[in-house]
């Protein structure tokens, strides 16, 4: 889902991948979503194997999708979300299956997270989830206290219903430019199955949207965090981690605090796996290997996530978080919370067609 490197203020620990014997490939080159590492996990990587890293990032799934489409995308590994998008390319046959025996610290991963994705990518053959999260409001909680008082928050009347959403737009409200966030979530608020393929459906969801439309101030994936922890906007829905991050460069904003929260939906939230993969045209597959493991080692996972506030599939780093994190039910919810969890399938070509129609005419107005 959507993430710059962070500033670290541990070390991180140069891991030497095992199995010294692997081919030695001089490059990997990995597209992974902003804000979604911890700085300095490159640079460790290289001096620990002598592999360069050529990082670059992208801030949408579907930017991704149409680089891999091409069949020549120039990647060794990406981090796709697994559904809809992992499970639809893993359909169109664009990754290779992994060779595990090269994945030393597979075994860290969290049995439930794999569980998941194993529903998309049957005997986890092709994906390694990175991190979890789910999707719900970020607001700013003066401006809320000031418009709406006492109401709860923790509800999908925030981001769909028209009058509630006009009461911040002079304040700024940014919704995710993604139409398989947004588009599930409006499903959910009208009743109706969030992973719902049917037309009437589907149409009455963009309604949805398209009269909170003159509130919105901008459709974006890669500007929440900033917009919110600075107080240029004051309502989003976007990804958990990005307002929790918000939550703490609002907390050291000058020259005054801003402070910004995030509440999961009563109604339910959409429960999404970053997965990292390796595309069927990938050149350095060595070396895309060494860089999945070693981005599996118990310290490299918890100081990611510790960097960015994202739940990791990685069980083993989970005591190794800082406690903030670990223990942070906007970030490992408790059951009760997990058991409203969604997850969208793909769907067949003719609904992804009419979905980003809508989509389109959504933000164009047209």
């Amino acid at each position: 889902m959507k993430r710059a490197l962070l500033l670290l203020a541990t070390a991180l620990p140069l891991v030497l991948a095992a199995g010294g014997a692997w081919p030695q490939d001089k490059v990997v080159n990995v597209y992974n979503w902003t804000d979604y590492i911890a700085e300095g996990v490159p640079e460790a990587f290289q001096k620990a194997t002598g592999i360069e890293v050529n990082y670059t990032t992208y801030d949408t799934n579907e930017i991704l999708d149409a680089k891999l489409r091409t069949g020549r995308s120039g990647y060794d590994v990406v981090t796709p979300t697994m559904s809809p998008h992992f499970a639809r390319q893993l359909s169109a046959g664009l990754f290779r299956k992994l060779d595990k025996a090269q994945i030393k610290n597979y075994g860290n991963l969290d049995p439930e997270i794999l569980k998941a994705l194993a529903k998309y990518d049957p005997g986890n053959e092709h994906g390694v989830p990175w991190m979890w999260g789910t999707t719900g409001i970020g607001y700013n909680v003066a401006a809320v206290k000031q418009r709406l008082g006492d109401a709860p928050v923790d509800t999908l009347k925030m981001i769909f219903d028209p009058d509630t959403v006009a009461k911040f737009k002079d304040c700024g409200v940014m919704l995710l430019d993604s139409p398989t966030d947004v588009l599930p979530a409006a499903l959910l608020y009208l009743g109706l199955d969030p992973d719902s393929k049917k037309r009437e459906d589907l149409e009455k969801a963009a309604d949805v949207v398209r009269k909170v439309r003159p509130s919105i101030r901008k459709f974006t994936s890669a500007e929440m965090i900033n917009a919110l922890a600075t107080g240029n906007i004051c309502l989003a829905f976007t990804f958990s981690g990005d307002v929790l991050q918000a939550r703490d460069r609002g907390a050291k904003a000058k020259p005054s605090a801003v402070e910004i929260s995030y509440a999961i939906p009563r109604e339910g939230s959409q429960l999404w796996i970053d997965v990292m993969a390796v595309p069927k045209d990938a050149k350095n597959v060595a070396a895309a290997h060494r860089w999945i493991d070693y981005l599996l080692d118990p310290k490299v996972a918890a100081a990611s996530s510790d960097a960015v506030g994202y739940a990791s599939g990685n069980k083993a780093a989970v005591p190794l978080m800082k406690k903030e994190v670990s223990e942070d039910p906007l970030i490992y919810p408790p059951e009760a919370v997990r058991a409203k969890f969604f997850t969208v399938s793909p769907g067949e070509q003719d609904y992804v067609r009419l979905r980003t129609r809508l989509w389109t005419s959504i933000k164009t107005g047209r």
